[in-house]
């Protein structure tokens, strides 16, 4: 009975941090997204709009897709500097920033990607970005 008690706890706790993150995530989704509304089709980076860097996917020299951009990033002069990406095989919600210098721009179709000189060893090293709470 006590097991079935911690098992039970343990489920509803997982429950409510995977509540927690993904009402994060969605948080941040629209606040991207309203980010690049409001920026608009000016070109904000690497001869991309804001929507368009959104829309790219972080891929490796090789073409390997090694993230998802979550968001665009400006600094103190408001010039684009960062991305916030997920990056993908990590485990679950693993973001980082990436810095803009060195990506450039691949367009394959309708599709835009984002090619890193950084392996997935040194995105991996980057310092893991987590989400404020909702």
């Amino acid at each position: 009975m006590r097991t079935l008690l911690l098992l039970a706890c343990s489920a509803t706790m997982i429950a409510a941090c995977s509540d927690k993150n993904e009402a994060a995530e969605d948080k941040l989704e629209r606040a991207a997204q309203t980010s690049a509304k409001v920026a608009g089709a000016l070109p904000a980076a690497l001869g991309l709009t804001e929507a368009q860097l959104l829309d790219a996917d972080l891929v490796g020299a090789d073409g390997q897709d090694m993230g998802d951009v979550e968001q665009v990033l400006r600094d103190a002069d408001n010039r684009v500097d960062r991305l916030l990406v997920e990056l993908d095989g990590i485990g679950p919600d693993h973001y980082v920033h990436v810095p803009i210098t060195g990506l450039k721009t691949v367009v394959k179709g309708d599709d835009t990607d984002l090619v890193t000189p950084m392996t997935k060893a040194d995105l991996v090293a980057l310092p893991e970005v987590k989400l404020p709470a909702p």
